[in-house]
């Protein structure tokens, strides 16, 4: 999986059919998706419950790119060998939800996955400053983590911009999960953003049997986000 800083749609499969995942997933990515983003929640760390390594798993065979696991739970550290066996590519941990996030970074990249690091909205940037070499993602949350459909928290993109200047030129990507949109999308590209996770602003208007509002939405969102970096 080589490095690069284009523009990558990542559905969130909190806005597909859970009855039809596998459908859904083929769906998405043949109307242009990059990453397929499943967000795990727990009913504890965050206020809502999705889906385990289980669902990871049986769904891995769906996904021809890449499967971005987003773990919005607590505690994470005992799980991780769980997702990863279920296919991750990427595990990602929110630095909020353990005492020892570096050791958890540590396991991540221990079992061949791809490390990323979630940051709550109250959470600054200068908090991951000691992990950035420890990261191949870092994840902006620009909601609140727990449901999906809420709206941009705008005093993010400082954020970006402070995470995109720690970064330089190492190989970690950037990427923004919650709001975004059109609308959206070209500010958090131009503070540099480069994977864009989007649930509603994808799959809405769309389904397994009229997937071309998919191809849309996705096709609009990377324009958007692109036209920024011209």
């Amino acid at each position: 999986m080589s490095f690069n800083r284009s523009i990558k749609i990542a559905p969130s499969i909190l806005s597909a059919d859970f009855a039809n995942f596998g459908q859904e997933i083929q769906a998405v990515e043949a109307q242009g998706a990059d990453w397929v983003h499943v967000d795990v929640m727990d009913g504890h760390f965050v206020p809502n419950i999705t889906f385990g390594p289980a669902t990871c798993k049986a769904i891995r065979p769906h996904i021809k790119g890449v499967m971005d696991v987003h773990l919005m739970i607590s505690p994470v550290d005992q799980y991780i060998d769980a997702f990863a066996e279920s296919g991750a590519d990427f595990i990602t941990a929110h630095l909020e939800a353990g005492p020892h996030i570096h050791r958890t970074l540590q396991a991540i990249r221990a079992t061949g996955a791809k490390a990323g690091l979630a940051l709550n909205p109250g959470t600054p940037a200068e908090a991951a400053k000691g992990l950035i070499d420890d990261l191949d993602l870092i994840c902006v949350m620009t909601v609140n983590p727990g449901f999906g459909g809420q709206k941009f928290i705008h005093s993010q993109l400082e954020k970006i911009r402070t995470l995109r200047a720690m970064i330089g030129d190492r190989p970690v990507h950037i990427e923004i999960d919650g709001g975004v949109d059109p609308t959206t999308a070209p500010l958090v590209a131009e503070a540099g953003a480069d994977v864009l996770v989007a649930g509603s602003a994808v799959f809405k208007g769309g389904s397994v049997s009229n997937s071309n509002p998919y191809g849309e939405n996705i096709r609009a969102i990377r324009a958007a986000a692109e036209a920024a970096l011209r």
